[in-house]
């Protein structure tokens, strides 16, 4: 699924954001300001691909989130290892998360997962996934 900044010329600003986003993108800025708050040493990027602009955050060497913004709503997206897998199927995340990242291809980085944000039903999982993520470092 494409990005909704597809111009490689324009890197998407706050105010693009805002609007592409409309009422989800105080959860993109909840998230982001989580990530930024547990890890401050954290690195906000735009990147652009063949499916357009997305967003970032990262420490030194592996990212931690990824934010992939579509029309009216974003994308998070995490690669996790074997052990923080193993961490998150025993948890207490959603099982719609849980199924997914038991079913996701193993790559030698590990194993990869995106979730629609369309609500706040998930941020708590988001946020428990973050976590995990740092944890692992």
């Amino acid at each position: 699924m494409q990005s909704i900044f597809t111009d490689k010329n324009n890197k998407p600003k706050q105010t693009d954001l805002e609007t592409a986003l409309g009422d989800t993108y105080q959860l993109w800025k909840e998230l982001a300001d989580y990530v930024n708050a547990c890890y401050p040493e954290g690195i906000e990027e735009w990147s652009y691909t063949k499916h357009g602009w997305f967003c970032r955050i990262k420490d030194k060497k592996r990212a931690i989130l990824y934010l992939l913004p579509r029309n009216k709503f974003f994308k998070t997206a995490f690669v996790f290892g074997q052990k923080a897998t193993e961490q998150i199927l025993n948890s207490d995340i959603s099982e719609s998360i849980r199924t997914e990242l038991a079913a996701a291809r193993q790559y030698a980085e590990g194993r990869g997962i995106r979730i629609d944000i369309i609500d706040n039903t998930l941020i708590n999982d988001i946020k428990k996934l973050i976590d995990i993520k740092l944890s692992a470092k």
